[in-house]
Parts: structure tokens; C-alpha cells; sequence
């Protein structure tokens, strides 16, 4: 993202003759590929993102059609705030700083409510009238059957900002009670192709099976062993889901540590490209180990 801010900053006094040239120019740099995924520094990554999260926002302003930079904001909002500041909100809680942990909790969930709301956005693009169908969770499957597999980004990113905003924002029961909406969100994608990207959406479901009512630890495990075969084991962060969702519920604590300490034996620069998200998974990993007796009766 670094990178793309440079480049954006190069960019715009050469096209500054053409407003509307430059500023889809500068849309199209934010919101290509990034590398911030293969850095080794987690702290420099957490300091770095806002402004460029911000910037993607004021070029926004003038290009609020761009599918791209919806796309990248729903999937930069999320991702932060699942990284740092939801992680932030865990660990004070099980630190019992509950003042700390609520602070933290409310801030994550605003955030990936914008994430959310940017999804959507880019999602009308292509389905108009998809928001206020999903929002009153009515008529889901009709909702989601005109998404096509290019939509594909926005509909995970849309999905997953949605679940993540729910779990950290439980005492509000009525966005608590619009869950089936993501898990509609999620069913469509599956749909369109259970293999994107390396098995995202699998992981994604394992922490859903285990949130929504009625979800089974038998269809967590199976899309736990979906993801893990999609990315050939290049990912950690779907085994720490595992861990803390579906084998705390069944409080089964040998399986839990088991699991966690495989997380922490693991190269986490395996795979550079996801080595960023590696590193994350395995803090998380060892203070959910740390916590294991406030976890397991």
C-alpha cells in the first residue's frame, strides 16, 4: 500500500490537467494489488494503514462508483480491524480490562460496519436493491442470486466485515439478528466457487458454523479441511479459528492446544505471501494458549 501511495503522489501532478483522469488513475493504483501481506512487522503495518485507509477514502469522494476502491476499502477496513484492533479487544478482555475490552470491542465493530457499508455500496453497483434486501433478511437466496462470480471480493469482504461486526457487537440484538445475511452472503459465494482464493471462503465458514444457530462442529471440520487443502497448509490463521470457535465450544482442551501449538511450531514465512497474516495468527495462537484456563472449565 506504501508503495501505491508513492506512486499516487508521483502520478498526480502529471495528470492534474484532467481532473477526472487523474483522480480515476489515483482510484486505480489505491486499489491494485498491495504487498503489505508478505511484511514481517506487524506494529509497522498497524501504524501504516489508516492513512492509507483514509486516503482510499478522500479519492472516494470523487470516484464513488469505483468498483475497485469499494472493493479495497471493505477488504482494508476489515482487515484492520479484525488484525489490531479486535486482537486488542481480546486480549484486555481475557486480561480482565473489561473498560479496555469494551472500548476497543465498540471500535471494532464501527469499523467493520464502515467496511460492511463499503461492501455493499460496491455490491448495488451490480445488484441494485441488494442492501435493503439483505438488511431485513427477507427473501435471502433471491437477494444473492443475481451476484456473479466477478463479484466475488465484494462478496466476501461484504460477508465477512458483516460477521465480524455481529460477533463484536452482541448486545446489539438488532444487527445480532441480521446473521443470516452474511451466511446468505457466504452460501451464494460458495456457490459461485468454492475454491476462491485458496479457500477464503471455507475459512470464513468455519468461524460462521460456529456462530450461527444451529451450525455443527462436524461442518466447521469440514470446511476446516476444505481450507487447509485449498491452500495446501499455507495458512494459519483458519487452524486458530478452529481452535477457539468450534473446540472451545465442545471444551475439548487437549484438541485445542494441540492444535494451537502446531500454529506455533509452523514456518510462518512458508509462504511469503501470507506471511504477514501468519505472524498474526500465531500471537493470537499463543495468548489464547496463555488463556486456556479462562477458556476450558
Amino acid at each position: 500500500m506504501l508503495l501505491r501511495l508513492l506512486l499516487t503522489a508521483l502520478l498526480a501532478p502529471a495528470l492534474s490537467g484532467c481532473k477526472a483522469i487523474a483522480t480515476n488513475a489515483i482510484a486505480d493504483a489505491l486499489s491494485g494489488p498491495g504487498n503489505l501481506g508478505s511484511d514481517d512487522d506487524p506494529e509497522l503495518v498497524r501504524d501504516a494503514a489508516p492513512f492509507g485507509l483514509k486516503t482510499m477514502e478522500s479519492v472516494l469522494e470523487s470516484q464513488p462508483e469505483h468498483v475497485g476502491l469499494l472493493t479495497a476499502l471493505a477488504s482494508g477496513f476489515t482487515q484492520y480491524a479484525y488484525a489490531f484492533v479486535q486482537q486488542d479487544a481480546d486480549a484486555a478482555e481475557l486480561d480482565s480490562k473489561y473498560s479496555q475490552a469494551k472500548a476497543s470491542r465498540e471500535r471494532a465493530k464501527k469499523l467493520f460496519l464502515r467496511a460492511r457499508d463499503y461492501g455493499l455500496r460496491g455490491l448495488e453497483l451490480s445488484s441494485p436493491g441488494i442492501t435493503e434486501k439483505l438488511k431485513a433478511v427477507r427473501g435471502l437466496p433471491e437477494a444473492v442470486a443475481p451476484l456473479k462470480k466477478e463479484d466475488l471480493p465484494l462478496v466476501y469482504w461484504t460477508a465477512a466485515a458483516w460477521g465480524l461486526a455481529i460477533s463484536n457487537g452482541k448486545e446489539d440484538m438488532q444487527l445480532v439478528a441480521e446473521l443470516p445475511a452474511p451466511g446468505a452472503l457466504l452460501t451464494r459465494a460458495l456457490e459461485l466457487d468454492e475454491t476462491w482464493d485458496d479457500g477464503a471462503l471455507h475459512e470464513f465458514a468455519v468461524s460462521y458454523e460456529a456462530a450461527r444457530p444451529g451450525g455443527t462442529e462436524a461442518a466447521a471440520k469440514a470446511h476446516l479441511d476444505r481450507a487447509l487443502a485449498l491452500a495446501h497448509g499455507r495458512r494459519l490463521g483458519v487452524s486458530v479459528t478452529w481452535a477457539e470457535g468450534p473446540l472451545v465450544q465442545a471444551q475439548k482442551r487437549d484438541d485445542f492446544e494441540k492444535t494451537l501449538k502446531a500454529v506455533l511450531a509452523a514456518d510462518a514465512n512458508a509462504s511469503k505471501a501470507d506471511r504477514l497474516a501468519n505472524i498474526i495468527a500465531q500471537r493470537r495462537a499463543k495468548l489464547l494458549l496463555d488463556h486456556a484456563d479462562d477458556l476450558f472449565n
